[in-house]
């Protein structure tokens, strides 16, 4: 009879990418970052996200050291303390051209809908920097972008 555990079909979930380590194959370009919450956290697993130190749009860049050929992306946000729209705009460059993989915007209204995670399937080759822009709130305002996790494969 052929088993298998519940516990190890749950491991293979969870490491179904491989994610790549942007903290060492890239260089970080941001508008702003606060002090508490640095852009590094939001690439390394279980970090406390990256938090802008100013309201307003917002835009980090990551410049790979080498073209990378990526086929996931998954962006994290996450908000419990004030209702807004967020937008954001995810572009992906190669030969000094971008190209937009996607603008969404959804809401924040806490507590039913306070995260919100995009994942991207792709087949994009020779990536030589990935862009977000966030727009923490489309109506303006106090709010500050923030960044949960942003994990490339």
């Amino acid at each position: 009879m052929r088993k298998r555990f519940i516990e190890q079909e749950v491991k293979a979930q969870k490491t179904e990418h491989d994610w790549l380590n942007l903290v060492r194959i890239a260089q970080a370009e941001l508008s702003s970052e606060d002090e508490a919450h640095p852009f590094e956290n939001a690439l390394e697993p279980g970090g406390n996200g990256w938090l802008a130190a100013e309201a307003g749009k917002q835009t980090l860049r990551l410049f790979f050291d080498k073209p990378q050929k990526l086929s996931h992306i998954r962006l994290t946000f996450y908000e419990n303390t004030q209702e807004r729209t967020q937008e954001f705009l995810l572009r992906w460059y190669a030969d000094d051209q971008g190209h937009d993989i996607a603008r969404q915007q959804y809401n924040f209204s806490s507590p039913n809908s306070t995260l919100e995670v995009e994942d991207f399937k792709l087949d994009l080759q020779n990536v030589s920097a990935l862009e977000l822009c966030i727009t923490p709130n489309i109506s303006g305002g106090e709010a500050r972008a923030s960044l949960a996790e942003w994990q490339v494969a």
